[in-house]
């Protein structure tokens, strides 16, 4: 069997005791061709356009990819068609020159309360992907960034994980706040991140999180901190310290209104040693 094959997990039927399986209620859904344009969407339980929708349509039609495509869901009413899921594609559509039809899908909904329901049912009955779940799919997919992170933590001995570990038993160099380590790689590049990451590996954090990231690069690269502790000693510290310095710096940063990373940089560098030939 090949590696990939060995990554392949088949469709298969899942007991659900204590489930009484529905009752179909409605005929299957209908794929149709249709003009972008002449689709209408029902502001009566739809959201209005707003700046993050603008962006994201803004998006869709520059990285337009018929790979990533999901047929806008609509319902028929008169000879009209309403969008209940999908608008954002469906106005992208008719934002690209090149498009002039896309398919749609159409479940039957007569009545308002019905579309909105299914509106609701198409927005909540989701697992929405997280964003270590969309790190590995974009590693998979040979993204750059991706790549230069796993390379970083690989380096120093961290790992991102693609989910929360069972009953919250994380490992030193565990790292869920991939989010805080790709803006650590875009300000830092690979080495800066690189030694970011070691710090907190040395240090046995586990997981590393948003805060020591921020904490830690503004310990080596603050221009009030750079080069006052080393990093060897900045490692101990934290080490030493454990879960306890996280709650002195939250108990200072809510006498100072301030957030809890600066907190930590606060308590860390004032336990650290000072270097023999340093300020």
């Amino acid at each position: 069997m090949s590696n990939e094959d060995a990554r392949l997990r088949p469709v298969e039927p899942m007991s659900v005791p204590g489930i009484e399986p529905a009752q179909i209620d409605a005929a299957r859904p209908e794929f149709r061709d249709v003009d972008p344009r002449t689709l209408l969407v029902d502001e009566s339980y739809q959201r209005n356009l707003a700046e993050k929708s603008v962006t994201l349509i803004r998006k869709i039609v520059g990285g337009w990819s018929w790979r990533a495509f999901k047929p806008p869901i609509c319902v028929e009413i008169g000879d009209a068609l309403h969008v209940i899921d999908g608008q954002h594609t469906a106005i992208a559509a008719a934002s690209h020159p090149e498009i002039d039809c896309i398919p749609v899908m159409i479940v039957p909904a007569g009545k308002v309360e019905d579309r909105a329901l299914a509106f609701v049912r198409h927005n909540r009955d989701r697992i929405h992907v997280t964003p270590n779940q969309l790190h590995y799919a974009l590693l998979a997919a040979g993204d750059e960034t991706a790549q230069t992170i796993r390379e970083v933590c690989e380096r120093a001995g961290a790992r991102v994980l693609k989910a929360p570990p069972s009953q919250g038993r994380y490992k030193p160099g565990d790292v869920m706040a991939v989010g805080s380590l790709s803006g650590l790689v875009s300000r830092r590049h690979a080495l800066g991140a690189r030694r970011v990451l070691e710090i907190c590996v040395k240090g046995q954090l586990a997981p590393i999180s948003a805060a020591a990231l921020k904490a830690v690069e503004e310990l080596l690269f603050g221009e009030s901190y750079a080069g006052a502790r080393e990093p060897e000693d900045i490692a101990m510290t934290i080490r030493a310290m454990g879960p306890g310095a996280e709650r002195e710096a939250a108990k200072f940063c809510a006498e100072h209104d301030l957030p809890l990373w600066k907190g930590l940089v606060v308590t860390w560098f004032r336990a650290t040693r000072k270097p023999r030939n340093g300020r």
